[in-house]
């Protein structure tokens, strides 16, 4: 199994390119969660929006906002 965020912006488009992280395959969806809970500040500050956690190709969850609630 691997585990990996699909970033993207509020209107749902992908987010790639520099400043963005690669996409990293994590072992479990706890590691996962755990990187997201580290990086999120800096997927956020490189214009990511939202993320989706993915498991081999399937959408486990999300979009999640990574702005914090007004």
């Amino acid at each position: 199994m691997s585990w990996t965020w699909r970033y993207e912006t509020s209107e749902g488009e992908r987010v790639a390119g520099a400043g963005v992280p690669p996409a990293e395959a994590f072992p479990t969806q706890g590691d996962a969660e755990t990187w997201l809970g580290e990086t999120w500040r800096e997927l956020l500050a490189a214009g990511v929006d939202g993320v989706v956690l993915v498991e081999d190709g399937r959408d486990v969850y999300g979009p999640m906002s990574l702005h914090g609630q007004d």
